[in-house]
């Protein structure tokens, strides 16, 4: 199951871009793509199990899936490809150049207003109080290792 591997990854990558912050994360945001290889289901079940005991404990994994799509290099026309890909296409027959389908991307991470170490009585699941805002920041660099 390498969604633990991956899921390990993503943690480790946003643990350190909010450590600086002294927050929490309430959600996280990920853009898979169908032919990434990733199952979704595995991938939530192994961010619960990643998250223990860090900045992300208790924060709520949300999966946006990204539809494979191909353009024919004979003819110009896009098109799904579906899954499995077919990557020739249906109308003339030339190779298809896929165009999306195999992303793996941090797109959004949802802070708290307070700590959240995986250590206190407060780092369950919850959702913002009442009339307390959520920073929502998209996560325009999260670092690389």
């Amino acid at each position: 199951m390498h969604e633990l591997s991956i899921a390990v990854a993503v943690v480790e990558q946003v643990e350190e871009a909010v450590r600086a912050q002294g927050r929490g994360v309430e959600t996280l945001t990920l853009r898979i793509g169908e032919l990434a290889g990733v199952v979704p289901e595995a991938l939530d079940f192994s961010f619960g199990l990643a998250t223990e005991g860090t900045a992300l404990a208790g924060a709520r994994l949300l999966i946006e899936t990204v539809d494979a799509r191909g353009r024919c290099d004979g003819c110009g026309r896009e098109a799904p490809t579906g899954m499995p890909p077919v990557l020739w296409c249906a109308v003339c027959g030339a190779t298809l150049t896929l165009l999306g389908g195999r992303e793996l991307e941090i797109v959004r991470v949802t802070l708290t207003d307070g700590p959240r170490d995986g250590k206190g009585p407060d780092d369950g699941p919850r959702a913002a109080p009442s009339g307390l805002p959520v920073h929502d920041e998209e996560a325009g660099h999260v670092p690389h290792r």
